[in-house]
C-alpha cells in the first residue's frame, strides 16, 4: 500500500500558517532520523516534522526473517504490494509489506512515515518499524493472528477454494463490529489530522486475539485537498462493492457482511442478487408493511 497520504499538501500549509511540525517539500535538514536531501527554495519557510515515533528497520533484517521475502513467508497480496510474515529481532512478529516501486520522493514518503507512526488507538493497527534502504519501501505491522475479516466470513480472499473460518457468534459480530466502530471514529474525529480511510472493506478489519477489531491498510494519497472536495470527489476510489464517497457507506457494508455472512458482490448468485447492498435494499422494501420499520 502507498498507505498514507492525507490530504497532505493542504495539511502541510496548514501547520505551516498554526506554527506545526509539517515539513514544506524541499525543506533541509536532519528530520525525524533521516535527511531530506533537497535544499529549500529562498525566503520558503522551514517547519520542523515530528520525529517518526517508529524505528528503522534493516533491509538485512527484513529479508532474513521473511526467508528474502520469499514465496513461503508470504501472507498476502495486495493493490501497493506483497505481505509477508516474520519476526522481527525484538521478538515481535509482524506482517511486513513491500511496496511496490514508487516515484514519490524519499522525503514526503518518510513525512507520512512519521504521521502514520503516531497514529495510535487500539481498533487501529499499529506501525511497528519501515525500511528505505535504495528502491526498497517497506511497512512492518502488528501481525493479525486470526487475519481479516473477510478471512472469517468468506475464506482467504486471493485463495482459489479457501473455505470461511468458525462461524462466529452474535456476541463476537457485535463486538468486532464495535471494534471496527471505534477504529473508523478514531481516524476521522481524533486523529490529527483527520484521516479519511477511503478503502473500508472486511479484508482491511483485522481480528487479533478475543475477536479485537481493528482497521488497517489505509491508501490516502489521492485525497482531494480539504474535506468538501474529498466528500462531493466523482472520482471512483476503493473497491467495488463498497463505493462511497466517504467511509461510512462502506463501514455499513461491512456491517451488512457481519449480519448476512454474504460478500459484498457474488458473482455466483442470480441477477437481483449479486449486490448485497441491492439484495437488501429489495428485501427490505418487500416486507410486508405491518412488518416494516418506520
Amino acid at each position: 500500500m502507498s498507505c498514507f497520504s492525507c490530504c497532505e499538501e493542504d495539511e502541510i500549509h496548514k501547520a505551516a500558517d498554526n506554527g506545526g511540525h509539517y515539513p514544506l517539500k524541499g525543506s533541509g535538514g536532519s528530520i525525524g532520523g533521516y535527511h531530506a536531501s533537497e535544499t529549500a527554495p529562498k525566503g520558503a519557510q522551514i517547519i520542523k516534522i515530528q520525529p517518526i515515533e517508529v524505528p528503522a528497520l534493516a533491509l538485512d533484517e527484513l529479508k532474513e526473517v521473511s526467508e528474502n521475502f520469499g514465496t513461503n513467508s508470504l501472507i498476502g497480496e495486495g493493490s501497493y504490494g506483497r505481505v509477508y510474515y516474520g519476526i522481527l529481532k525484538n521478538g515481535q512478529g509482524a506482517a511486513i509489506k513491500k511496496l511496490d516501486a514508487s516515484k514519490q520522493p524519499d522525503d514526503e514518503f518518510l513525512a507520512q512515515v512519521s504521521m502514520v507512526s503516531r497514529l495510535k488507538h487500539d481498533n487501529f493497527v499499529q506501525l511497528l518499524g519501515y525500511c528505505v534502504e535504495g528502491g526498497s519501501r517497506i511497512l512492518a505491522y502488528e501481525f493479525a493472528s486470526n487475519g481479516s475479516l473477510h478471512d472469517i466470513l468468506h475464506g482467504r480472499k486471493g485463495v482459489k477454494g479457501a473455505q470461511p473460518g468458525p462461524v462466529l457468534t452474535w456476541v463476537q459480530r457485535v463486538k468486532i463490529a464495535v471494534g471496527a466502530a471505534k477504529g473508523l471514529e478514531y481516524l476521522h474525529e481524533k486523529a490529527n489530522p483527520h484521516i479519511i480511510h477511503r478503502d473500508i472493506k472486511s479484508s482491511n478489519v483485522l481480528i487479533f486475539d478475543d475477536e479485537v477489531a481493528k482497521i488497517a491498510d489505509f491508501d490516502l494519497s489521492n485525497q482531494a485537498p480539504d474535506m468538501a472536495a474529498r466528500l462531493h470527489s466523482t472520482r471512483v476510489l476503493g473497491t467495488f462493492g463498497y463505493h462511497a464517497p466517504d467511509d461510512v457507506y462502506s463501514f455499513g457494508v461491512v456491517l451488512l457482511e457481519l449480519l448476512t455472512g454474504r460478500k459484498p458482490v457474488d458473482h455466483t448468485l442470480p441477477r437481483g442478487q449479486q449486490s448485497l447492498v441491492t439484495w437488501v435494499f429489495i428485501a427490505f422494501y418487500s416486507l410486508p408493511s405491518s412488518l416494516a420499520i418506520h
